[in-house]
């Protein structure tokens, strides 16, 4: 934020944020995007600076004459949210020894650069991780990007993924991909040395229903419309939905989110873990919550998604004793 000449606090992001994005869109999807896919700050930006720097964004620059950016993944947008409040900071060392297991799924783009795709969780054992159905699944259940071209980083290393590990929380001949089922377990090729996971959580006893029920957000991979590399934030589930055929049940709550949010982590006050985030409706509009037309919505750690994990651990178990 910056300070206003009333000396009020404002919302709209630093000319050097402002200047930081647009280069990082450049990076990101090249010159030829950038000049073709861009929005309107109503802004103002010097832009001498940013051509001496990067000269192969002079072209798109030039051509766009303000601060433009690109609308993907809420690039450009740089303090943008989904409610008036943003109480979102980043993360500490102390959050990371309170929240164990926080990881981020990273994957390759079609030039072979890795990218920053959601959140993931280090859970039950050193080899289980588990994220969103959706990394690799659109909702008509077809494939969107294959495993090999992901691999997890926790605590500034980075950990491939075991071929054909992938669990679905769908059926087998389900056709369409929902907020209850959108969960995925992987196996690491090999354990994260030195990660501590996050431990398997209890089944949730919240009530369904409607109530504030204060939880903290941990998103490790942070959002596109945050400017911090990771966040957390205080914020409230205010209602549970009735439980799927699953036995898996969705909560809407109140937390800010931001493309790059899937599976950050609902936490109680306590530090247990609660629910995994899975979308949230009209990104980066800025309105209040709304139960019906405005909201997040993370899936409960119950149900199959815990018979799953706890599956998954015993047989890690099983075939670490084989080999040894």
């Amino acid at each position: 934020m910056d300070e206003r000449p009333d000396g009020r606090r404002s919302h709209e992001p630093s000319r050097h944020l402002r200047e930081r994005n647009i280069l990082r869109c450049g990076a990101m999807f090249g010159p030829d995007l950038l000049q073709r896919i861009w929005i309107r700050l109503r802004i103002a930006v010097p832009l001498r600076n940013m051509v001496d720097r990067t000269p192969h964004l002079a072209g798109p620059v030039r051509a766009l004459g303000v601060a433009g950016a690109a609308g993907l993944l809420g690039c450009g947008v740089a303090l943008a949210a989904l409610y008036p409040h943003d109480g979102r900071r980043d993360m500490t060392g102390a959050d990371n020894g309170r929240y164990p297991g926080a990881g981020v799924l990273y994957c390759r783009r079609p030039d072979g650069v890795p990218q920053k795709a959601a959140a993931a969780w280090l859970i039950g054992d050193r080899s289980l991780v588990v994220l969103n159905a959706h990394n690799f699944r659109n909702r008509r259940m077809e494939t969107t990007r294959e495993v090999a071209d992901c691999f997890f980083q926790i605590s500034g290393r980075n950990h491939d993924f075991e071929s054909g590990s992938l669990r679905l929380g769908t059926p087998p001949d389900a056709r369409s991909l929902h907020i209850t089922d959108d969960w995925a377990l992987l196996r690491l090729a090999k354990p994260a040395e030195g990660a501590v996971p996050q431990p398997v959580p209890n089944a949730s006893d919240l009530p369904a229903g409607s109530g504030d029920r204060p939880v903290v957000m941990v998103s490790p991979g942070g959002h596109e419309n945050y400017r911090g590399p990771s966040s957390i934030e205080n914020c409230s589930i205010r209602q549970i939905d009735p439980p799927s055929e699953d036995e898996i049940r969705r909560v809407r709550h109140d937390c800010n989110d931001g493309f790059g949010g899937s599976g950050s982590g609902l936490f109680d006050p306590t530090g247990r873990l609660l629910a995994m985030q899975s979308a949230s409706l009209s990104m980066n509009s800025r309105r209040p919550f709304d139960i019906e037309f405005h909201y997040g919505s993370a899936l409960l750690f119950e149900g199959e998604l815990l018979k799953a994990i706890r599956q998954e651990i015993t047989a890690i178990a099983g075939a670490s004793r084989v080999t040894r």
